[in-house]
């Protein structure tokens, strides 16, 4: 192979990963060739030297989604001591306390919000669509919000530039300007919503997990339904977050 047909067949391949990583479903060969504009025979190639190496999984109706090999290739670059041990138990004693459906651990990833643990309360009846390596919006999502809490306007501009506003319910912020005084009231008060932005009926919490330096590197949040996190509980599941999300920050080396 040439160097120019080497090259593009890289480019290929890390845009099939980010486009399977990005969509919120299983993708198809023909989904993923018609949208790359890849001849569907380069992109089955590709596909399968993916799914052979780990890095997709076909589930049962042939079409594929990220595997695990990308979590295992970035298990050592969030901190030196991992972040996803320290936050686990701290997410299941939460999940005891409150009795929500789930909880979640997300970092920030090429001007995406990424799961990159959670923990499911089995004795809940609601199930919430997400798993780890899931990708989401930061301008729909409170752990989007959390993640550029510490970045200064212009960087947040250029994510949002770079990345789009997608209206995904009636409640999405679309505006830059709205958006941006949004994570300045975020940064004052110390936590994050996304009340029914993301997911109409779906309303989320998170707070901002600092490293030894008083970096946000990540965020611990929750979700479930508006009924479930209604206004009367929001206070003190607000000051519970806030307070897992502490206990996380201090394990890891950070003091107020």
């Amino acid at each position: 192979m040439s160097q120019e047909t080497t090259s593009r067949a890289v480019e290929r391949a890390l845009s099939i990963i980010e486009m399977v990583a990005e969509s919120q479903k299983p993708q198809s060969n023909a989904d993923l060739s018609r949208r790359l504009e890849i001849p569907k025979s380069s992109a089955s190639y590709i596909l399968r030297v993916l799914e052979n190496r780990g890095y997709l999984r076909r589930d049962e109706g042939g079409k594929y989604q990220l595997g695990l090999k990308l979590l295992s290739l970035t298990r050592d670059s969030l901190t030196h001591t991992d972040i996803r041990e320290v936050a686990k138990p701290v997410l299941q004693d939460f999940l005891k306390k409150t009795r929500l459906p789930e909880a979640h651990l997300a970092v920030l990833d090429n001007g995406r919000a990424v799961y990159i643990e959670m923990v499911e309360n089995e004795r809940s009846f609601i199930k919430m669509d997400i798993w780890i390596g899931h990708r989401l919006p930061i301008h729909t999502t409170a752990i989007g919000k959390i993640l550029v809490s510490g970045m200064t306007n212009d960087e947040i501009r250029e994510i949002l530039r770079l990345r789009g506003m997608e209206k995904k319910t009636p409640k999405s912020i679309t505006s830059m300007k709205k958006y941006v005084t949004e994570i300045k009231k975020v940064k004052n008060q110390g936590y994050a919503v996304d009340d029914e932005e993301n997911s109409e009926e779906v309303r989320c919490l998170a707070a901002p997990i600092y490293d030894a330096k008083g970096k946000v590197i990540a965020a611990l949040g929750a979700s479930s339904t508006i009924l479930q996190i209604d206004e009367k509980r929001m206070p003190d599941l607000v000051e519970q977050i806030k307070n897992c999300a502490e206990k996380v920050s201090q394990q890891i080396g950070y003091s107020s």
